[in-house]
């Protein structure tokens, strides 16, 4: 797989996006993603939807990791990118875009010039799920492609985890990794933040959903200021 508008990947990534893309492994997820792409939505009835799993997206030498949920049915599994082409994205890219993190505020397709700067946007699942609500067994099997990208991002220094899922897939990633005997005292809320054993700091946001947004649950301010925060907490010791 090619990296967009010139930006070379790495031959580490290259390895797990062409994985990701290929992966068949739950079942379930699979003849959804690929019926919702041959059914469609009616405002994007022209388009030719993705309907594979979706790979990371970013900088490889970021120092911030923005862990999301699942790709969106209408979003990323019709563009093939993270937050991509839906009311999150929408919400999210110009909040980047004014933090430094993005070359410009807006996401609509793959191929529209959108380039991150130290920073790197992932999944807890890969897929898009019935009801954006992936099965425990379809997190853990997702869960390997996710450490080798925590692996392989050498540089990072802060995940930014949007949601409750994504928060848990961290600490279950630490879990694993036998740097945490346990998830107790590491409690979801929008704005905690948490030195980990690994060095690194978990902050946590509510998810850019349009549930959240629309209802005001998550503001733009909200929002903005994890943002600023995951920056100056990069900044940190360098």
């Amino acid at each position: 797989m090619s990296a967009p508008h010139g930006m070379t990947l790495p031959a580490w990534l290259v390895q797990l996006n062409s994985e990701v893309v290929s992966c068949t492994r739950c079942p379930r997820l699979v003849e959804y993603r690929e019926r919702i792409a041959l059914e469609k939505r009616r405002a994007y009835r022209d388009h030719e939807y993705w309907g594979k799993p979706v790979p990371g997206f970013g900088d490889p030498n970021a120092r911030v990791l923005v862990l999301g949920l699942a790709p969106g049915a209408h979003g990323s599994n019709r563009t093939g990118r993270p937050f991509t082409g839906d009311a999150s994205g929408r919400f999210m890219y110009p909040v980047l875009y004014d933090c430094g993190f993005a070359s410009q505020p807006t996401a609509t397709d793959r191929n529209d010039g959108l380039k991150l700067k130290d920073l790197f946007i992932t999944a807890a699942a890969r897929c898009a799920p019935p009801d954006n609500k992936p099965l425990p067994q379809e997190l853990a099997n997702c869960a390997p492609y996710l450490e080798r990208e925590i692996d392989g991002l050498k540089n990072l220094k802060v995940i930014v985890a949007l949601g409750k899922i994504a928060f848990d897939a961290y600490l279950n990633f630490l879990k694993r990794r036998g740097m945490l005997p346990s998830r107790a005292g590491y409690v979801f809320g929008h704005g905690t933040k948490y030195k980990m054993p690994d060095g690194k700091v978990l902050l946590a946001s509510y998810h850019p959903s349009n549930q959240n947004t629309q209802t005001g649950k998550l503001t733009r301010p909200m929002f903005f200021a994890i943002f600023k925060e995951a920056a100056r907490l990069a900044d940190k010791n360098d």
